[in-house]
């Protein structure tokens, strides 16, 4: 197994659209998995949801967060961040489209995006970055 790697390290494993698992913590310290579509821009993951969702408000009361994207053939990349979480009230669709259509298409995407269901980005910036694979065995 290859450890420490970067983003770059591991080609097109944050462009492919594969879903994430995003960990928060609820109110009892237990915490909660949920599969999200993110986007890896700007050196960090971008998520949007609704402001009402439990994600949302587990964020804003705790904003300790872990999200990870591996897939699932080999060599089995994946990349963990830890992170202080961002929230960031959403002016407009134009983020959310983006995110709806690398897993959706262009036109159900942005249809997805007009339903203004997200209207919150949670930006997580690496505070801590864990990336590997198993490129040794499997290369």
């Amino acid at each position: 197994m290859r450890k420490h790697l970067t983003p770059d390290d591991l080609g097109d494993l944050l462009e492919l659209p594969l879903l994430a698992v995003l960990a928060t913590h609820r109110r009892d310290g237990t915490i909660m998995l949920s599969p999200v579509w993110h986007e890896w821009r700007d050196g960090g993951f971008s998520l949007v949801t609704g402001h009402g969702d439990g994600k949302a408000g587990h964020l804003r009361r705790d904003p300790r967060a872990s999200i990870v994207v591996c897939d699932d053939a080999p060599p089995y990349r994946g990349m963990e961040v830890r992170a202080t979480a961002r929230l960031v009230p959403l002016d407009d669709g134009a983020i959310v489209e983006r995110i709806a259509s690398r897993y959706l298409g262009e036109e159900a995407g942005r249809q997805y995006a007009e339903s203004g269901y997200d209207d919150l980005l949670i930006r997580l910036e690496p505070g801590e970055l864990r990336g590997w694979d198993f490129a040794d065995q499997y290369g």
